[in-house]
């Protein structure tokens, strides 16, 4: 089965199974919008939960904060927003299709790398145990003439938006006789720059409004308030504040499901340090966020660092944590050195001094930050499509599970009378009501105990609780486990304790 296919069949069952709906789905949606359903909200809350105790409960200097999603209009002008937070957009005179000129050149790019990983691929095939990946690939002749190719591309790409040379980049199009995806045609237009920000007007028209911004990202309210956290928690530098929180981007090409929306969930922490030390703390934090992500039980080869060759305007280093998705890998996280640019904005667009006396020192100085930021929407599309199996079991029978990692999983038990008679219900209940209060269960009794193994095998569920006749007389139950069908009998009292160890946060 090809990516697509499986990336076609997880998009299905998202809808299926009640994680992810198209938003406004009853007046035929509405585009790169969606709303999560009872177990997509679910699983979304248990991946912030998640992020949150290991990002601020774990760190005694770091703390958490909720900013206003509508921020002063002088925010986004400081930040650079206002003049630089730009997409180069592309048609195609024959679809009317409109694209990103920066990603088609990136596709193309995506391609070379497909090259690259066939020619990988035959060369492991070819010699077996004794295969050597990175000389392969660092000796190879035509993986060597792939990879000169894409860097010579890249290197215009992004010196030709550097420059603002968007005549360049329509050139480099050409030139790679680039082709729209849905006509096949080369006709395009030119390339111009368009701005992501949804604006609209605070104030009633009698008083006059105010045109302000959606937060394009989160960010910035960490900023402006960094002073109110700093002084009112006592911190002192190295210290980070933390937020999850909505951010809005009228996206040209919003795609990939999930992936790339207008309305999309961040979950931030800016880490405030000594001039100087910016770099010691990058390479802190880069190790600390993969801890993070392998800590989830996703495997390492799902992973792979990207460096960014353009740096943004901020930005004195930067990287992204990819995910290999369905559709290839794609950034997951950026870890950014932001050095002391939106500080230093804040405060000469503000008039208000943001700097902070280091005792140790005796100087004042404004801080540097280190930023680790994070697509919640991504995370979620990521723990899904790799959870996402159909497997095939003894005897021909076949099952689709979503192996969620048991602490991220948006329910933890299901409660299961075998029948819906002789007082095994009324036992069942019983035991809801004891582990309810401990964790988010799910209670069943219609259609045979095969059938609802199987749809709580859907939605993640990691341990299925089978209440029977002998409950009734020993106080005991039989316990499945998702992953591996395997069946125990337990006590009802060892019920928390057995759930609990499988979710403890472990990182």
């Amino acid at each position: 089965m090809s990516n697509d296919d499986v990336f076609k069949k997880l998009i299905s069952h998202a809808k299926e199974y009640g994680f992810v709906f198209q938003s406004s789905e009853i007046y035929d949606g509405l585009s790169a919008v969606y709303d999560y359903g009872q177990f997509g909200a679910e699983l979304k809350k248990n991946i912030k939960e998640y992020w949150w105790k290991s990002m601020v409960q774990f760190h005694e200097n770091i703390v958490g904060i909720d900013a206003a999603i509508f921020m002063h209009p002088t925010t986004w002008k400081a930040s650079g927003h206002v003049d630089a937070f730009n997409d180069p957009l592309i048609d195609n005179k024959d679809s009317k299709k409109r694209y990103r000129a920066d990603v088609l050149v990136e596709d193309y790019l995506a391609k070379i790398e497909g090259k690259i990983e066939k020619e990988v691929k035959k060369a492991a095939k070819r010699f077996g145990d004794s295969f050597d990946r990175e000389q392969f690939i660092s000796t190879n002749p035509r993986v060597l003439g792939y990879k000169e190719k894409m860097e010579t591309i890249s290197k215009r790409l992004f010196g030709s938006l550097e420059k603002n040379d968007l005549s360049d980049v329509k050139a480099l199009i050409e030139e790679l006789e680039i082709a729209c995806p849905i006509s096949g045609s080369k006709n395009w237009t030119d390339v111009r720059q368009f701005n992501l920000m949804f604006s609209t007007q605070m104030g009633s028209l009698s008083e006059g409004s105010n045109q302000i911004f959606l937060r394009p990202e989160t960010a910035q309210g960490i900023f402006a308030n960094y002073l109110n956290v700093q002084k009112t928690g006592r911190m002192k530098v190295p210290f980070g504040i933390a937020q999850i929180g909505k951010a809005f981007r009228n996206e040209i090409v919003a795609r990939q499901f999930i992936f790339r929306m207008r309305e999309f969930e961040q979950m931030e922490m800016q880490f405030f340090v000594r001039p100087g030390e910016e770099m010691k703390w990058y390479d802190y934090w880069k190790e600390q966020r993969m801890k993070w992500h392998l800590s989830l039980g996703i495997p390492a080869e799902k992973y792979r660092w990207h460096d960014h060759e353009k740096l943004a305007h901020y930005a004195n280093a930067a990287c992204d944590i990819e995910f290999d998705f369905p559709f290839g890998f794609k950034e997951l996280e950026g870890i950014h050195s932001r050095t002391d640019f939106d500080l230093s904005a804040h405060q000469k667009f503000s008039g208000k001094k943001l700097q902070y006396f280091d005792p140790e020192l005796n100087e004042s100085y404004v801080p540097y930050v280190v930023e680790t930021s994070i697509g919640l929407d991504r995370t979620f599309l990521a723990v899904l499509s790799h959870a996402y199996n159909e497997e095939k079991l003894e005897g021909g029978a076949e099952r689709v599970v979503l192996n969620i990692p048991p602490v991220l999983a948006p329910v933890k038990a299901a409660i299961l009378p075998l029948l819906a008679k002789d007082g095994l219900p009324e036992k069942a209940r019983e035991i809801m009501d004891e582990l309810k209060y401990q964790f988010y269960c799910y209670y069943e009794e219609k259609d045979s105990i095969g059938k609802r193994y199987r749809r709580q095998d859907a939605i993640g569920t990691p341990f299925c609780i089978t209440v029977d006749h002998d409950t009734l007389k020993d106080n005991t139950v039989t316990i499945r486990h998702r992953d591996t069908m395997k069946q125990e009998r337990v006590q009802i009292s060892s019920l928390i304790e057995i759930i609990g160890e499988k979710i403890k946060v472990s990182l």
